[in-house]
């Protein structure tokens, strides 16, 4: 495996690991106002790293860079707010559909189509991800606004393969999460905020090691990694946030899921040995 490959499924872990905390702190805040003490603490951090590399901040890179932050408020944004309205088992389901998403976007927007592999492994990740998360899927307008957020995280992928290889991914994860930043804090004015233990711990592990870290790895890692491949590895978050639930809050993990989680890993698999030998660029 690739170290930029090692990245992202370092990354998919984090995610999954602090799916447990951030469902248990939304109790007591709002999930807008959650996102927006997320991510300015993460911008700030971010800031202080940037450091020198401040002075080469241009235009283009604060056009590319608010971009890509918009698709990924609107991801979380969408994804937020559908979840109130539909089950968290189709709220997984649905916005791991982005693993489905990127292929074709890849294929049109960057003229990337991906080779048979890739297309196998995508499926069997899909399948994985439906066998997972989806006890019974009762679609409403919930769980389209879920799937709108699932196509934001696609995009938010593809821009990121597109433009890092051009930036600084260190600038250009700086100005996506302020721009992320911005959005949320506007979206989030006037709700509901109570500060204490729990929320204060997933706070800051969620801005610095679900933020900071994982954005500047992400951004780092598809220098490297095409969208596609991104995308089926990322899929793996839910098998690491399903294993982290079993052993945090002892949910129970069924043979349907383990089943889940063996598709998904065999997704990765097949895109990450095979997808280099089929990969069109």
């Amino acid at each position: 495996m690739k170290l930029s490959d090692a990245g992202l499924l370092a990354v998919a872990f984090v995610w999954g690991l602090t799916f447990v905390m951030v469902k248990e702190s939304l109790l007591f805040v709002s999930p807008f106002r959650f996102l927006f003490y997320r991510f300015a603490l993460s911008f700030l951090m971010l800031v202080g790293i940037s450091g020198k590399r401040l002075r080469h901040l241009d235009r283009s890179v604060l056009v590319h860079g608010a971009l890509i932050g918009v698709f990924l408020f609107l991801g979380y944004g969408f994804q937020t707010v559908g979840l109130q309205y539909t089950t968290p088992a189709n709220t997984g389901f649905i916005t791991g559909l982005s693993v489905v998403i990127v292929p074709f976007l890849a294929a049109g927007l960057l003229k990337m189509p991906p080779g048979k592999s890739v297309f196998l492994g995508v499926g069997c990740a899909a399948a994985g991800l439906f066998l997972l998360s989806v006890e019974k899927m009762e679609v409403n307008h919930g769980d389209v606004l879920v799937l709108l957020g699932a196509f934001a995280f696609a995009m938010h992928l593809i821009l990121v393969g597109k433009y890092v290889r051009s930036h600084d991914p260190v600038l250009l994860t700086t100005i996506q999460i302020g721009m992320v930043t911005l959005l949320s804090f506007a979206a989030g004015s006037g709700q509901y905020w109570s500060v204490n233990n729990i929320v204060v711990r997933a706070l800051l592990i969620t801005s610095i090691f679900a933020t900071v870290m994982a954005f500047l790895v992400q951004n780092l890692a598809q220098r490297h990694t095409p969208p596609t491949r991104t995308a089926v590895i990322f899929a793996t978050e839910p098998v690491f946030a399903a294993v982290c639930s079993y052993i945090l809050v002892g949910e129970t993990f069924t043979v349907r899921k383990v089943a889940g989680c063996l598709l998904i890993l065999t997704g990765m698999l097949i895109a990450e040995l095979m997808g280099d030998k089929n990969m069109k660029s």
